[in-house]
């Protein structure tokens, strides 16, 4: 898609806005694929039977609020089913959902989304650093909570920045286990009363780790659950658009708030490490096509050890082997593999410089070009 068609589709959309409403009935009148990433994070349906006490009496700051109280499970499935349903209405082919939940709830929505089409990429695990404790002493303290990440469907060509997680790791493979605190300090919002404005309220570090992985900057990510509005936050610093559905007025003056005081970070600290796999296709014909390398040219293997010649075709031929630079330096190391765009050099002043060099020449040129 490009930039310009891409703003027309979102012209329609309430960008950047908190939206009081139903979320279903809201998302029922959004436009149709029109939403890159959904992030949700719905009633857990605790089925807290009373107050929740510690060890000296004091009462536990629990979820027991209205929104979270559903009077059986198949109400809560029904609520689940209908609200999945417009959110998948909502994406684009290529879009993705996130959904966060407890062991109350998580496994029936699992099972929901699977049933309406949603291909599951990942389950994480939220490790919390600094869980509550069960003061009631009767089962393991609940330290986790668990993310459900599926595409649109089994097709999609979903976002995904691995080499920016992996960076954000240090750079090893990101896992499925992500160890974080819940919110504490001075990142807890609290109301008027100095309590807590939400029972629920996710950390920013989540949020941040969610968008880097799976959303570009100027992607519209959607929050049909938007509580104090940690999405919008995080969306609004890293460049993204954001579209939240409150129906709680305490919520949305809250979420309005925090969101006016944030700013976005400059363009360039936005951009992320990205997969080699998401850059543009340049096969080596196209090379000597343009004349960077021309038909007789020499290449020399990294290791010294082989040479091969280039052929107008864009393939290589050496010692009998003829191919592509991939198949001729795999046939020539005895190797099952090769890739020959850091395998091959040529020769320049003397001195070796890898292919890759030119290939990353003509990548810099279709970046430029205008949309």
């Amino acid at each position: 898609m490009t930039t310009r068609s891409k703003a027309r589709e979102t012209a329609r959309l309430p960008l950047n806005q908190i939206i009081d409403g139903d979320c279903i009935e809201v998302m029922n009148r959004l436009p149709e694929g029109s939403i890159d990433l959904i992030f949700a994070d719905p009633p857990y349906n605790l089925q807290l039977k009373g107050e929740l006490h510690r060890p000296d009496n004091s009462r536990v700051d629990a979820v027991n609020d209205a929104w979270d109280r559903f009077a059986s499970f198949s109400a809560y499935d029904e609520f689940t089913r209908a609200w999945l349903a417009a959110a998948r209405r909502l994406l684009k082919p290529d879009g993705a959902i996130w959904v966060i939940g407890s062991y109350h709830n998580i496994f029936r929505v699992g099972a929901a989304m699977q049933d309406a089409g949603f291909w599951i990429l990942n389950d994480v695990v939220w490790r919390k650093s600094n869980p509550m404790p069960n003061f009631r002493g009767k089962r393991l303290t609940n330290a986790h909570e668990t993310l459900i990440w599926a595409s649109r469907g089994e097709g999609s060509r979903y976002t995904f920045n691995y080499e920016a997680l992996k960076a954000l790791n240090e750079g090893v493979q990101m896992r499925s286990d992500w160890v974080l605190p819940i919110c504490n300090g001075h990142e807890r919002l609290k109301n008027e009363k100095g309590e807590k404005a939400h029972p629920t309220q996710k950390p920013e570090s989540l949020l941040h780790r969610v968008l880097v992985a799976t959303t570009n900057p100027g992607d519209v990510v959607l929050d049909p659950f938007f509580g104090t509005g940690t999405t919008g936050a995080v969306a609004r610093k890293l460049g993204r658009d954001y579209i939240g559905i409150e129906r709680e007025a305490s919520y949305r003056g809250i979420a309005r708030k925090r969101l006016s005081r944030i700013r976005r970070f400059d363009r360039e600290s936005l951009e992320v490490s990205t997969s080699k796999r998401a850059e543009p296709r340049v096969p080596f014909g196209q090379l000597v096509e343009r004349g960077l390398l021309n038909p007789g040219d020499k290449l020399y293997s990294i290791n010294n050890r082989h040479k091969a010649k280039v052929r107008a075709d864009g393939t290589l031929v050496g010692n009998d082997v003829k191919g592509s630079i991939h198949q001729v330096g795999a046939k020539l190391e005895g190797a099952p593999s090769c890739n020959g765009w850091t395998y091959w050099c040529f020769k320049r002043d003397g001195k070796k410089v890898p292919i890759d060099i030119l290939r990353q020449q003509i990548r810099a040129e279709m970046a430029e070009r205008p949309n």
